[in-house]
């Protein structure tokens, strides 16, 4: 059952001109370390910036319309697996909230897709609540 989406739009010039203007003090309040890393080591720098921001105003819609204050930009950590696939890491209040919308019994999912085409940079996320070892079930 799907639980919230949401999603969001950024002009990567808009974070390129925010990482001149502000350099290191925008970086740290938005991004978390690794994902600075991550970032910092491509040579479209803001454009990974500017998904990885989208991605976050993305999952804080989809988190809902109530109990999201507090979530501070760095609990919203946009992380990839081996493959380069983007998801979720979350911690504090935006991981409190995450369960609080997750019905008993069942366990969240965040997929999340992110793209570019300069100028713009677009994040999507859907949080989803599947029944333990439904996953398994439907690849068997």
């Amino acid at each position: 059952m799907i639980l919230g989406i949401g999603s969001d739009l950024v002009d990567i010039t808009r974070i390129e001109r925010s990482i001149e203007r502000f350099g290191d003090r925008f970086l740290a309040r938005i991004f978390t370390e690794r994902e600075r890393a991550r970032a910092d080591a491509k040579a479209n720098r803001a454009a990974v910036y500017a998904k990885r921001f989208a991605a976050k105003e993305a999952i804080w819609k989809a988190l809902g319309e109530e109990d999201r204050a507090g979530i501070q930009w760095r609990e919203l950590e946009v992380v990839n697996d081996a493959s380069g696939k983007p998801s979720f890491e979350l911690s504090g209040v935006a991981a409190a909230r995450l369960r609080a919308i997750t019905p008993d019994g069942y366990v969240a999912r965040v997929d999340l897709s992110l793209t570019d085409e300069p100028p713009m940079a677009q994040a999507f996320v859907v949080i989803s609540a599947e029944a333990p070892g439904l996953r398994d079930k439907v690849r068997a």
